[in-house]
């Protein structure tokens, strides 16, 4: 590790200088000797170093999603080219190219951390060791050895030895607490970022080995953070477990406001803005019409949330314009304007008259006279069809069926052959 330390030795006097002046603040307040001075100054320096690799993390985020557009077409010519390495790079890099996608890309926000990590990592070694470093004199060595954050000093680790933290004023129990939770935090805040990231932000439509690489990863990194950390001083866990709550918070707010399309959190944030613009009957702001802007380009590309997004603004009665803007549709305009009043001041709408029954269509008509009967009813009929002198029908004889009954023909009936005997 003193070989790599050495190696980036030139940002130790730098990272030193921000370390020395955040303490001059917070020693001011909670005194110069105290483990919240010291461990306050770390923490400034994270996030010092963390908002100037924002455009670092926005220029990952769009590698990221270019790497995952690009998946298909990569499996593509992996399978096109499997028995030929070369062409296979060739053809590889040229799609690279036309996209204008670096696969390094998703890399840059850890490689840039990497100097100010080893180079944080040689100070308080040096602390450690006794031994002054970058603008760190000794009076500034003295007061960092004596801080320490709930009982363990800056510079001691889980395995250090007994009289080398006896020689820091601290017990090694408590340096061992402090420690392992510290590493459990770091993991764990580790493995949710990774986490939220696959189960949220990731396009359910394609499964691509991108995916399982990442799924792999979600559980590979929490494994690396404890098994390196145990080397790691309780200054640098500070720094670590900072840097990844930032992490985490950073990519819960990009989930949230620009999510990858076709993912869950996609689908969340549509419905979210559908009801603002459905509210407002506007977008607001240039993140909104950014993202209605993208959907409307993409015309019949637009996967499932994006095509229930367009479709609730046209039953909403608006249209989502190529700007960005939002306006009211045609048809909701015409059916405001119609019989030249708007429909939302309350004037009654056309109705259909209701369907009469033949009874009210009757009476209806001029002078009250109603329509000739065209059928017969019992009471109508003429006397002659009627039996004479009131004679009954003559009754049938039980068991009897008539011809209607029975299912046979009217007419002669074709006689039976006899039977043979």
């Amino acid at each position: 590790m003193d070989t790599i330390a050495s190696l980036f030795s030139f940002i130790t006097t730098p990272v030193s200088w921000v370390i020395v002046q955040f303490h001059s603040v917070y020693g001011a307040i909670f005194g110069p000797d105290t483990g919240w001075a010291w461990g306050l100054s770390i923490v400034s320096l994270v996030i010092l170093i963390r908002i100037c690799l924002i455009p670092l993390f926005v220029k990952q985020i769009k590698a990221t999603r270019g790497m995952q557009t690009l998946q298909p077409e990569m499996k593509k010519i992996q399978e096109r080219y499997k028995n030929d390495r070369q062409r296979q790079s060739e053809e590889m890099m040229k799609l690279y190219k036309e996209t204008g996608t670096n696969p390094l890309s998703s890399c840059l926000p850890i490689l840039a951390q990497s100097p100010f990590f080893f180079a944080l990592y040689h100070v308080l070694n040096s602390i450690a060791s006794n031994d002054t470093i970058g603008v760190i004199n000794q009076s500034l060595l003295e007061s960092a050895q004596k801080a320490h954050i709930f009982g363990a000093p800056l510079a001691s680790k889980f395995f250090s030895s007994e009289s080398e933290v006896a020689a820091l004023n601290a017990s090694l129990t408590d340096v061992r607490i402090v420690t392992a939770i510290m590493i459990v935090l770091m993991s764990a805040s580790q493995f949710f970022t990774q986490r939220q990231l696959m189960t949220k932000n990731v396009d359910t439509t394609v499964k691509t080995p991108f995916m399982q690489q990442q799924k792999m990863l979600m559980y590979v990194f929490p494994v690396m953070f404890a098994v390196f950390g145990v080397n790691f001083p309780v200054g640098v866990l500070v720094y670590w477990l900072t840097t990844n709550v930032w992490t985490m918070g950073q990519q819960m707010y990009v989930i949230h406001n620009n999510p990858t399309p076709g993912s869950k959190a996609q689908a969340a944030y549509l419905e979210r803005l559908h009801k603002r613009v459905t509210h407002h009957g506007k977008t607001r702001g240039r993140g909104e019409k950014s993202i209605v802007k993208a959907i409307v380009a993409k015309g019949r590309d637009r996967n499932e949330f994006e095509r229930k997004f367009i479709n609730g603004l046209n039953k909403a009665g608006l249209a989502a314009q190529p700007d960005g803007t939002v306006v009211k549709s045609e048809a909701a305009v015409a059916a405001q304007t119609e019989d030249g009043a708007p429909t939302a001041t309350g004037a009654p709408k056309r109705q259909q008259p209701k369907r009469q029954s033949k009874a009210q269509r009757q009476s209806a008509k001029p002078g009250g006279e109603a329509e000739p009967k065209t059928s017969l009813s019992k009471a109508d009929e003429p006397e002659d069809a009627k039996p004479a002198g009131g004679a009954k029908k003559p009754a049938q004889k039980p068991g009897a069926r008539s011809k209607a009954q029975s299912g046979q023909r009217k007419g002669p009936q074709r006689p039976k052959s006899p039977s043979k005997k």
